[in-house]
């Protein structure tokens, strides 16, 4: 198992320095690349030239038989091929096993989303507790712009201009965008900011920082979020993606334009911001089996 290790490591350590991916991508890389290493130890290979297109066949069977969705494992099929990829091109695998095999399929749940109502309840208080301040600006700016959580924990106070309300961020890939501030986020980032030094420690740069005085962590934006939704009595758990989720579905449903909320949440492919659209159509059916006079639901 060590030398399967080892590679993993080697391979982490690429990734990395070369591609500079985010820690939460280099986790699941590695969770992924374990679950087939531990797969390949069962067996009794301690080598990864021992593992072939039928043992990872095998390997994908047995996972989906334990209720493994087809999204999981085509992650973890994708992660075995470009580690392979690494592994041939430093001269240690002679051919990829991941290459032609596909997971199998399964539904695509839509994101679920935040209504206004619930939005205006959870972003329409007031309070001179740093903490609490601090947690509405998460909450206005994650609304505002849309970001996602790696890049909302990544911003420093030098990354937002309050005075043009815009804000500079790096995306997947190491990529920038600059998005627009809304008013109320503008507002309440000048709230945060006015009482951010009761909590930061000298010289730290991060824009929202821990009681600690350092950068926030996505874990305890992640904590803070699901204690605001209990605290408001949403059914359930709050979470930065399903901000995220509300921004883009709220500003399509008003726009109608695609293009420009793809640029907003930084998409790389258009079918990635699609899924918007079978939000807006199923509000619009909602709202025709509950109005037309030939389709209304039964109460």
């Amino acid at each position: 198992m060590d030398l399967l290790t080892d590679r993993i490591d080697a391979f982490i350590d690429h990734l990395a320095a070369e591609r500079q991916l985010s820690g939460h991508t280099l986790s699941n890389y590695r969770r992924d690349l374990d679950r087939i290493a531990a797969h390949l130890d069962n067996n009794g290979h301690s080598d990864w030239n021992r593992l072939d297109a039928p043992l990872l066949r095998q390997f994908i069977a047995h996972q989906h038989r334990e209720g493994i969705s087809g999204r999981t494992l085509q992650r973890r099929l994708s992660a075995c091929r470009t580690f392979f990829h690494y592994l041939i091109r430093e001269g240690l695998a002679g051919t990829n096993p991941a290459v032609g095999i596909s997971a199998p399929k399964s539904g695509k749940p839509l994101p679920k989303t935040l209504d206004a109502d619930q939005l205006g309840q959870l972003l329409d208080q007031n309070s001179d507790d740093p903490l609490v301040v601090r947690d509405l600006a998460m909450l206005e700016l994650l609304y505002s712009s849309g970001l996602r959580l790696a890049e909302l924990v990544s911003l420093d106070i030098n990354s937002v201009d309050l005075r043009e309300a815009n804000l500079r961020v790096t995306g997947k890939g190491r990529k920038t965008r600059q998005l627009p501030v809304g008013r109320k986020a503008t507002a309440a980032l000048e709230r945060w900011l006015d009482c951010r030094d009761q909590l930061a420690d000298y010289g730290e740069r991060a824009l929202f920082v821990s009681q600690q005085g350092q950068r926030l962590s996505p874990r305890s934006v992640q904590a803070r979020l699901a204690r605001w939704g209990q605290q408001n009595g949403l059914q359930e758990r709050l979470h930065p993606h399903r901000v995220r989720h509300s921004f883009a579905s709220h500003l399509l449903e008003s726009s109608g334009d695609l293009r420009a909320v793809q640029e907003l949440l930084g998409h790389a492919d258009i079918s990635t911001t699609q899924i918007y659209t079978h939000l807006d159509f199923q509000h619009l059916a909602d709202v025709y089996d509950n109005a037309h006079p030939r389709a209304k639901k039964q109460r």
